[in-house]
Formats: structure tokens, sequence, C-alpha cells
């Protein structure tokens, strides 16, 4: 860095020399009798290169010293200290898998949505263009796989019980395991009905559906009765 100063400091000073040695030839009354004298045109172009080559030189100087310091500030870069590894939590309980879900895909929310809504709306056809060939369900009092035609006439007598249905949404999300084999959507919401007698109730509801190629393929539904 002293060097940088010292040669800046010397080239500032040969650039004034030169600049005096200039006006000194062009207003002596010894030098020449005139600015298109040989004597005069020969010194003007002998400084003129000098000043140029000191010129180049600086600006040259300059570049290294840049790219050094782009060289210094890249090797800080690199040596700066890596993020801390992941500290083990220590949960009450242990599974398999901890903390194996991250955030998936919108479409199969939209999915979830659809479905619920269109029986919401008693269209129970409707409803299961996305559910797939066979759906696993899990209700309070049942545990079985079984085949779209059998779940579309259960989900139809249980939806003409109803007069009415409305559905109010609370929350939902949508999550893929790390290792991209599972996709789920839980939905949490309440419910209103009215039962073909009159009868009013309500309950809050928690549906995990599991998703492949986008439908339906398991039904999980948590009740909870509401006064």
């Amino acid at each position: 860095m002293h060097f940088i100063v010292f040669f800046k400091k010397l080239f500032y000073r040969i650039i004034c020399i030169s600049i005096i040695e200039l006006l000194t030839c062009s207003t002596s009354q010894k030098g020449f009798a005139s600015y298109n004298s040989p004597v005069f045109i020969i010194t003007k172009k002998l400084i003129m290169k000098k000043m140029m080559l000191l010129f180049l030189a600086a600006i040259a100087f300059t570049s290294c010293n840049n790219t050094g310091t782009e060289t210094k500030e890249a090797v800080k870069d690199s040596t700066a200290p890596a993020p801390p590894a992941p500290v083990a939590i220590n949960y009450a309980y242990t599974i398999e898998h901890p903390d194996n879900w991250d955030m998936g895909s919108t479409a199969n929310t939209m999915v979830a949505l659809s479905a619920l809504k269109a029986f919401e709306n008693g269209n129970v056809a409707e409803s299961m263009k996305y559910f797939g060939d066979s759906i696993h369900l899990q209700f309070d009092g049942l545990d079985k796989k079984m085949p779209a035609d059998s779940v579309k006439t259960m989900f139809t007598t249980w939806r003409n019980g109803f007069k009415s249905v409305e559905v109010k949404m609370d929350d939902w999300e949508s999550v893929i395991s790390k290792d991209k084999k599972q996709e789920w959507v839980t939905l949490w919401y309440s419910q209103k009905w009215e039962d073909t007698k009159g009868k009013k109730d309500s309950a809050a509801y928690i549906d995990d559906l599991q998703m492949k190629d986008g439908k339906i393929v398991r039904l999980d539904e948590y009740t909870r009765k509401l006064h």
C-alpha cells in the first residue's frame, strides 16, 4: 500500500515537470524561433511520449491493484465460516422418520377442496371424479379399501340423508415426504347440516387425504361433535 502511494506521488510530480518543460519550451525566447521549429516539435513529441508512457503505466498498475483487491475479497469470501451443522433434537418420543415432510403441491390442494365442495353441493358424481379407482377409507368404525363404485354408492346414500350441508373451511395444508413417495392434503373445517327430518347438527372435521397421480386414494376422517 505504501508503494502505491509513493508511485502516485511520483507520477503526479513527473506530469507536473513535463507540463512545465512543455510550457517553458513554448515561451522561451532562447530555445527556438517558433512553434514550427524542428527543435520545438521534436522536444514536444519527446515530452508527450513520456507523458503517454507514464499514463499507460499508471492505468496498468491501477488495473493490477484492482485485480489484487478482488482476489483478496474472493479469498476472504471463500474462507467465510460454514453454517453450523443442524443440532439433533431429543424429542420425548421417537418415530421412524421424524420431520419427514416438505410443503406439497397446490394442485393436490385444489383436488381435495374440489371433491369436498362437490359433496357439499350434493353432486357426488362430480366429487368422485377426484378419486382414484380404489380408495382406502378410515372413518369412525370403518377401515376398508373399496372400489370407487362402492365408495360412490356409500357417499350418495350419506348425502341423500341431508336436506342441506354447509362447510366452513378453517385451514388446509399440502405436504410431500422428503423421499417424494407420499403426498397428503389435510383439511380442517366445520360442517353444519339439516337432515331430511329437519334435525340440525354440526361437527368439526379433520380430513387427511392421500394423493397419488393427482387423485385421492385414501381418506382418513376425524370428527368431533359441536355443541
